[in-house]
């Protein structure tokens, strides 16, 4: 546990990409020893860089709704670990924000994830899922979240929940009717409530 604790203050004082980010850095991550569920996001947007808290925005409430869980338990570290791919907000580009810096997973997620018994992990958006899934992953996003039985009961890939994607979400209803019944389930099995 104090190991742990070191490691979180560590992360949130570094400053390795500090030269690319248009600000200062602002380590957005949360976990805890006892974690059970993992989210691997891509990085802090803007509002969550303001505020310090992950997914503090329209699209964590839409991820919060996916997963039918209250703010308590999301924000318990103890319970969901949040460890993006970025850890610090990589600013804006011209259609949306930058994508996350490529620092911060190598550098980080194998020693967090070694204090960890995580049992399940979110891979959100294509990021996420190109490092963890590797050669495993489909050939595009909708194809690799489409096939989410292939990656086992310990592994679930999902679009990002951004407001942006809507169009994504009126394009293929089956994820509301397929995908998000197995996450709730199996976050129930954990006792993730």
């Amino acid at each position: 546990m104090a190991q742990a604790l070191r490691l979180l203050e560590e992360i949130r004082a570094c400053t390795a990409c500090a030269a690319a980010l248009p600000h200062d850095p602002r380590p957005v991550v949360s976990f805890g020893t006892t974690a059970r569920v993992a989210i691997i996001g891509q990085a802090p947007g803007a509002r969550v860089h303001a505020s310090g808290v992950p997914w503090a925005d329209p699209s964590g409430d839409t991820l919060r709704a996916w997963m039918d869980i209250d703010h308590a338990t999301f924000y318990d570290p103890n319970i969901v670990a949040i460890v993006p791919m970025g850890f610090c907000y990589p600013g804006a580009g011209k259609s949306g924000d930058l994508p996350p810096r490529p620092e911060c997973a190598p550098l980080w997620h194998e020693q967090i994830f070694n204090h960890l018994d995580v049992q399940l992990t979110l891979l959100i958006g294509r990021y996420a899922q190109a490092r963890y899934l590797g050669q495993r992953q489909g050939k595009n996003l909708t194809e690799t979240v489409r096939q989410w039985r292939r990656y086992g009961t310990s592994i679930l890939p999902l679009p990002h929940p951004s407001p942006r994607n809507r169009r994504w979400f009126a394009r293929n209803l089956w994820f509301a009717d397929e995908v998000l019944p197995v996450l709730k389930r199996r976050l129930r099995r954990l006792a993730v409530r």
